[in-house]
């Protein structure tokens, strides 16, 4: 049973954790910060992002230092404005774990024109880590991890031409379709780093069934309902385990992915996910969905 007791020492890493203010998040800076690391909490309300450091630091020891960053992921402007800022500020960066992310929001856009939770679950976090590309390289053996969900399996492929709201609106399967385009990120991103020698490592986890502010969307009789089919829905804590197991664990091999190890996933400890489907694994899916991705953001990463 792996839990935050077995991380390493992290003292001189540098970490950035996206939505690191609430949640899963939350749990997953104050475990880096807790071992050391310099974490920088990311995070779109600065107010709330302020909040949370406070409470971290009067609650927590560590030998580390915490910040916040003040991140838009529905804004690719912003964004860069975000990573400029901190490359100014750091040389290197050893853990970016991308873990911010909507769920069935009603219809929305981000500031770019797309869908939104495919626009910040996907879009932006991979504008996000090639903006950081070149310090992550600089960063022996760094780490990227992308937060994706069991609804990765609810859809076979994604339409290219339904990113931008250009369809009728289904939550579920744009959410399905965020977190499936999180998967091919990740396989191809180690795909992309094996081709060249890179030591970088690129790897997915899914948090099981967590009861966080992510599910602020449903309604609240719908989500009772759906908990009650769960018989152990898991706290943010314990949710944040995969996470922390894959940007920490020295088992940890680039390409894989990570969950619960309970039944169904649904919760437990960190192990490898045996979520699997056709899409997740197509290489050629893959391989779109990045040039979809490198043309639409105008982010090139670097490989050389």
């Amino acid at each position: 049973m792996w839990t935050k007791e077995n991380i390493p020492d992290l003292t001189g890493k540098t970490a950035l954790v996206t939505g690191g203010n609430t949640g899963i998040g939350y749990e997953t800076v104050i475990a880096l910060y807790e071992k050391g690391a310099n974490v920088t909490l990311a995070a779109r309300d600065e107010k709330k992002a302020k909040a949370a450091v406070e409470k971290i630091k009067s609650e927590t020891r560590s030998s580390g230092i915490l910040e916040i960053g003040i991140i838009n992921l529905a804004n690719l402007t912003q964004i860069k404005s975000f990573t400029d800022d901190f490359k100014s500020k750091h040389t290197q960066l050893d853990i970016l774990i991308n873990n911010a992310g909507v769920m069935i929001p009603p219809a929305s856009k981000t500031d770019d024109g797309f869908e939104l939770q495919f626009g910040v679950n996907f879009l932006g976090h991979f504008a996000l880590t090639g903006h950081l590309f070149q310090i992550l390289k600089k960063s022996p053996n760094a780490r990227v991890v992308m937060l994706s969900s069991g609804a990765a399996t609810l859809t076979d492929g994604i339409d290219f031409e339904n990113l931008k709201l250009e369809k009728p609106y289904n939550e579920w399967n744009s959410y399905a379709v965020s977190k499936l385009a999180d998967i091919l990120f990740t396989y191809e991103l180690n795909r992309k780093l094996k081709a060249v020698g890179m030591d970088m490592l690129s790897t997915a986890v899914h948090p099981g069934v967590t009861r966080t502010d992510l599910q602020r969307h449903i309604p609240e009789e719908q989500l009772e309902g759906m908990f009650a089919e769960y018989s152990d829905v898991m706290d943010p804590w314990q949710g944040a385990l995969p996470s922390l197991f894959a940007a920490t664990d020295a088992s940890v091999k680039g390409g894989e992915f990570f969950g619960p190890d309970g039944e169904k996933e649904f919760s437990g400890y960190p192990a490898l996910s045996k979520y699997s489907t056709s899409a997740m694994n197509d290489k050629e899916l893959a391989k779109k969905l990045w040039r979809y991705a490198e043309d639409t953001t105008l982010v090139n990463f670097n490989f050389e």
